[in-house]
């Protein structure tokens, strides 16, 4: 009886951090973690769990690469490229737009490169008299579920690290989350397309065009700069990185054998490796400024994400670790014969968390602990993308871009344009992916 009390007890704490983590998000859920770690061990007396060392490291060597890759100015570059896209069929902005947003997150790892782009789409939904709300909803959305897809993302490091021992590679991996997530967004922008009425016939785009809110003489500052080669060649040296580790750690012969034994070495460790030698060739091959290899947006954001999920995940596997025999004895055979279960669990963290690779990171393992099959796991992953129903920084900074207010956050946070069709896009891409994960395992 004392050990189901002090279950529950800790449990608790658990429960309370990851909340006031997630309010805070960034390295407030580290943090957090780090609070709820201390009364676990200190307070209740569990022994301390492992580090998440493989996954931090993965998330760190990634994200220095991707930043070297923007000091280069191959994010510029991209960016540029998909401007030019979107201006040669502005009509087609509900489905350009969050196309765009899609690859960049998947190439880059990060949703936040999609906010050099989200103006952009603002601007062109509005010459093109397309209710720009379609566009900024599904960008935003697009760029979430990317993650999923991403190679190169902190969930994708994650999942690796995770899933390896159970026989998943990255290649199986993103054979399920790049199509399922593709789809599940194109069936978002088929849901948006003509969702709420037409531009001209909004009430509130009509008063703000009778008030003079909304002028129509805004000019979109915009780099026109030519791409330099050092940013074509930054972009070429990353995408072929990309493609020679996902098909060495996609086909066990091709991995390097070292050491007395000659054994294969790990697939994370591989990832960190090679990414941390690409960045190294883009340093020197481009000349990356000194003032540019660390000072970039995406290594900040990368860094405050490698904080979060340290907490989270020390936490979570001191908690987890301790009580495993019991979860096992009580939840097992209820979460494989009901398996959405465990789909709800990972979208009610990932709304609280607010952060896709947070959430696996705290919940996959116990679904490989408690014998969930590899389909499962890998077909669940989409659900991990319920950021967006608590607006943050990119529905706020859309609402912000969209000058007509078609895109709005309603007076109680949640009814706001980004839900439902984050909700079909998201049921979407999981049941897809799901489908497709039982055919590839």
């Amino acid at each position: 009886m004392v050990k189901i009390i002090s279950f529950w007890l800790e449990l608790a704490v658990i429960v309370i951090c990851l909340a006031i983590g997630g309010r805070f998000s960034g390295i407030g859920l580290g943090v957090a973690g780090g609070f709820g770690l201390a009364v676990l061990t200190l307070g209740f007396g569990l022994p301390v769990g492992e580090m998440p060392i493989s996954v931090v490291f993965i998330i760190m060597s990634v994200i220095t690469c991707v930043s070297l890759l923007q000091g280069a100015g191959g994010l510029d570059y991209m960016i540029s490229m998909a401007e030019k896209i979107l201006r040669k069929k502005p009509s087609a902005i509900t489905f350009l737009g969050p196309l765009v947003s899609y690859i960049f997150t998947v190439i880059c790892g990060t949703s936040y490169v999609a906010f050099s782009v989200y103006p952009v789409i603002a601007e062109i939904a509005i010459s093109a008299k397309v209710r720009p709300e379609r566009a900024m909803s599904m960008s935003v959305i697009a760029s979430n579920m990317a993650v999923c897809a991403s190679p190169t993302s902190a969930i994708a490091a994650a999942m690796i690290a995770i899933t390896a021992p159970i026989g998943v590679t990255p290649l199986s991996l993103l054979a399920v989350t790049v199509p399922a997530c593709f789809l599940g967004v194109l069936i978002g922008c088929l849901f948006v397309y003509k969702r709420g009425a037409e531009l001209a016939d909004d009430p509130e785009f009509k008063r703000r065009v009778a008030t003079g809110q909304f002028k129509d003489d805004y000019v979109l500052e915009r780099n026109s700069a030519t791409a330099t080669a050092s940013a074509k060649i930054s972009v070429a040296i990353f995408l072929a990185a990309i493609v020679i580790i996902v098909s060495m750690t996609s086909h066990p012969e091709l991995l390097p054998h070292i050491g007395p034994g000659g054994k294969a070495i790990s697939v994370p460790t591989l990832l960190q490796i090679m990414m941390l030698a690409t960045g190294a060739i883009i340093m020197v091959a481009c000349r990356v400024p000194r003032d540019k290899l660390d000072s970039g947006s995406v290594f900040k954001s990368g860094l405050v994400g490698a904080v979060g999920i340290l907490g989270i995940s020390w936490m979570t596997d001191t908690f987890f670790g301790t009580h495993l025999d019991f979860i096992t004895d009580v939840f097992a055979q209820t979460l494989i014969q009901y398996p959405m279960l465990f789909g709800a669990m990972l979208f009610v963290t990932s709304m609280v968390l607010y952060s896709p690779a947070a959430t696996a990171v705290a919940l996959m393992p116990i679904g490989v602990s408690l014998g969930l099959p590899a389909e499962v796991l890998i077909g669940l992953i989409p659900a991990t993308c319920a950021v967006f129903i608590i607006p943050g920084g990119a529905q706020i900074s859309c609402v912000a871009f969209d000058r007509t207010g078609t895109t709005k956050i309603g007076r109680f946070g949640f009814n706001h344009s980004y839900l439902i069709p984050g909700m079909v896009s998201l049921i979407a891409s999981t049941i897809l992916s799901l489908i497709l994960a039982y055919i590839i395992f």
